[in-house]
């Protein structure tokens, strides 16, 4: 009987082409959470925290942009994975896998609209229903109907308690998976493997203009010697180069076909660019050491957490990753055995995930919780004759930081 109750309960919200799709699942375990000593101390604990998501946003987009404007290498690689890299939805992300991304997607969305209904539930706010978002049939999101009369009526503190626990609880839980992701991969051991190991260097890209685009290296092809000097490896490369300039030497590599090509090739007496190299190529071992991988990947965890967002799906050209496809059968797991890909990139996409819904929600941004958090401290602070004012800011502010987000979505692309 309350199955059905709650199936007469469901109803669809058709505004062409967002379907929200409204249920009562949740409510109860809403109601339930909000009671505990846990749940209020969080309600007080998260109440202005929307800043410091918020600037580290901030942070990260004008980083983004400035990298973008002073490196061609990124820029390039930016470039090479294409615009559709930026999206959180799997298929329509060629980098997304699907069941990894999904299941992952759906953990974002639950924890981060359960943040907001159980604070609002803390606060005896009627949370009415929870739902699935679609967009031309495809779900992008998920969302908590809360009674906006009641909100509404709220205080300051407990709007940016309720409007903040989505952001804070992806954080969270992004934070917790990226520590867990690293005791997973602490657990690992590189294979002995036997053999002498193939020489050479893959060509990961190639910029345009670039003296390797001019004597015809393509994408893929294997660098095998340069002056009649085998390449040994990436470092290698470059001092045999370096050690050349301004001379006519012969470079050696096989295409992708297998062929094996030779070509005449006068460097320049100093190098090309800044962030372009001296052939103009972007270049990944041809056979990583596991442990040189496992070592630095490891190292990122303290160092440069932000490089650990770069995902294990974008192939051994863009980065190198122990539990991606390439190198996950060079180590086992003396925890987890050989079933340590699967943890591992799961924990991945739980952290790549609400890293980027919380930071991304953080922004103040009109449709977003961070927009909704800086209307409210503006109206807050403005007395109600100035309304269409803080409307007008409210909507200025929001201009800025779409403005902020589609340059860096586009810059690589105007900017060669």
């Amino acid at each position: 009987m309350r199955l059905e109750q709650q199936k007469k309960k469901v109803h669809v919200d058709v505004k062409f082409p967002l379907i929200f799709i409204h249920t009562p699942f949740g409510l109860t375990f809403f109601d339930m959470v909000a009671k505990t000593k846990a749940a209020r101390i969080y309600a007080k604990f998260n109440t202005y925290l929307m800043p410091l998501i918020t600037a580290f946003a901030i942070f990260l987009i004008v980083g983004s942009l400035m990298v973008m404007f002073s490196n061609g290498a990124a820029r390039d690689t930016v470039r090479s994975v294409g615009p559709r890299a930026n999206l959180l939805i799997p298929i329509l992300n060629p980098f997304f896998p699907v069941t990894y991304g999904l299941i992952a997607l759906i953990i974002t969305l639950v924890v981060h609209e359960a943040g907001h209904g159980i604070v609002a539930r803390v606060h005896k706010i009627k949370v009415e229903s929870t739902g699935i978002l679609l967009f031309l049939g495809i779900p992008v999101g998920a969302f908590v109907n809360i009674e906006q009369e009641l909100l509404a009526k709220a205080s300051l503190k407990q709007k940016s308690g309720i409007l903040t626990a989505g952001a804070l609880n992806n954080m969270i839980l992004a934070a917790i998976s990226l520590v867990a992701l690293y005791f997973v991969v602490s657990t690992l051991t590189p294979i002995a493997t036997s053999g002498e190991p193939q020489t050479g260097v893959v060509v990961a890209g190639i910029n345009d203009g670039s003296l390797a685009n001019k004597i015809g290296l393509s994408k893929g092809s294997i660098i095998q010697t340069i002056a009649g000097q085998k390449v040994h490896g990436v470092e290698d490369l470059g001092n045999l180069l370096r050690a050349n300039l301004g001379q006519t030497i012969q470079i050696t590599w096989q295409d992708t076909t297998g062929q094996k090509i030779t070509r005449s090739l006068s460097l320049p007496s100093f190098g090309v660019g800044a962030n372009k190299g001296i052939l103009g190529i972007y270049i990944t071992d041809l056979a990583p050491n596991p442990s040189s991988v496992l070592q630095r990947y490891k190292a990122a965890f303290t160092s440069n957490p932000i490089a650990l967002l770069t995902p294990p799906t974008l192939g051994p050209g863009m980065v190198v990753v122990p539990y991606s496809d390439l190198m996950a059968p060079k180590y086992e797991s003396n925890i987890l055995g050989s079933s340590f890909p699967i943890v591992a990139n799961l924990l991945f996409w739980i952290w790549f995930i609400n890293f980027n819904v919380g930071i991304f929600n953080a922004l103040p941004i009109t449709f977003l919780d961070g927009g909704s958090w800086y209307s409210s401290v503006i109206e807050s602070r403005t007395q109600k004759s100035k309304a269409s004012m803080v409307k007008n800011a409210s909507l200025l502010l929001s201009l800025v930081f779409i403005g902020l987000v589609i340059m860096s979505i586009t810059l690589p692309y105007f900017i060669r």
